[in-house]
């Protein structure tokens, strides 16, 4: 009996011993992979077309990003649905890290702009970096007799109703903007729906609206003409380059800020150190002056919130547009 017991005791002992090395030997290839990553290209997929801001604004630092991480980052556009295609694509994919998102403010405005979006902004995803932002602008015709934000804001109220104003598009940020501004004074104004910035500034030019909402971005050729006149930004604080143009928050509209993001996102559960990895890499990318440069020329300047700040953009960001959206009656359906 005492050689039976010696016999088992020492099966016991082995099978402990092949158990911790096998334990042993998952926890270093997970750390391995984790250490090694990446081992083969990155693609990114930017949610709207090639020549878009959002396209763009990744495009900038790919190069430079696939250089910091010894692989290559490949851009492939997949758009649709304002942005909701891709998104939904990338919150699907495989999250290791070798599939990110690049997407714009339409990211935290999508889910309750569409009446079918395929993604949830907050749990589906990791956030990585917002690469940059631009504010609104709110500019009148260059041959309007609105001077300053606070006429335009008595001319609409002592004629409810008969003030027309136009956007980008219907569900961008600059329509919310407006759509947010008339909540927040109980305006009642017409937006006229355009397709896209081009159609809108030729409106703006023929005189066919009394305001535009535009980003920053987007207005610089028109600004830099004197063709219109900006008389209020959406930004936290004075634009760097119109500082003579005050906040809405000055102007005693309160809680009104808003703004056009881009950024890169991962789907959720992607392993920590891979996000830490791509967040201290574009964050060391985007500090480069030189670079900056380049984002300021494409009117997106460097903003570099890592993933915590980013994290906190979408939480305040998505409950905004909703209620927005929600009470200007803004559904689309898909």
């Amino acid at each position: 009996m005492s050689t039976i017991c010696m016999a088992l005791s020492v099966l016991r002992k082995i099978s402990l011993i092949t158990a911790t090395l096998m334990t042993a030997a998952v926890a270093f290839s997970l750390g391995s992979a984790h250490a090694e990553y990446p081992d083969r290209p990155v693609t990114i997929v930017a949610c709207f077309p090639a020549g878009g801001g959002t396209d763009l604004a990744v495009r900038m630092i790919h190069v430079e990003l696939g250089k910091a991480l010894g692989q290559p980052v490949i851009i492939e556009n997949r758009g649709g649905a304002g942005g909701s295609v891709g998104t939904g694509a990338v919150a699907r994919a495989t999250p290791d890290g070798y599939t990110l998102l690049s997407c714009s403010s339409a990211f935290v405005v999508n889910p309750s702009l569409y009446a079918n979006v395929s993604y949830d902004p907050i749990k589906d995803f990791i956030p990585i970096m917002v690469i940059g932002a631009s504010p609104n602008v709110f500019v009148v015709p260059a041959q309007s007799k609105i001077q300053t934000m606070r006429e335009l804001i008595a001319e609409a109220k002592a004629n409810p109703g008969k003030m027309n104003w136009t956007s980008p598009g219907v569900g961008t940020t600059p329509q919310l903007a407006g759509e947010l501004l008339k909540l927040k004074l109980g305006l009642e104004m017409t937006h006229i729906p355009y397709a896209g910035a081009g159609p809108a500034n030729n409106a703006v030019l023929a005189g066919l609206v009394d305001f535009y909402v535009a980003n920053y971005g987007s207005l610089t050729g028109l600004l830099n003409s004197g063709k219109v006149r900006p008389v209020a930004v959406t930004s936290k604080k004075r634009w760097p380059d119109l500082p003579d143009v005050p906040t809405l928050d000055e102007l005693g509209v309160k809680d009104a800020e808003s703004d056009t993001f881009q950024g890169v996102l991962a789907p959720a559960g992607t392993p920590q150190p891979v996000i830490d990895r791509l967040a201290k890499e574009m964050s060391t990318i985007l500090a480069d002056p030189e670079m900056q440069a380049k984002y300021v020329k494409l009117g997106l300047p460097v903003v570099a919130e890592g993933p915590a700040a980013f994290k906190a953009r979408i939480e305040r960001e998505v409950p905004m547009y909703k209620e927005v959206i929600d009470k200007a009656g803004l559904k689309i359906k898909n």
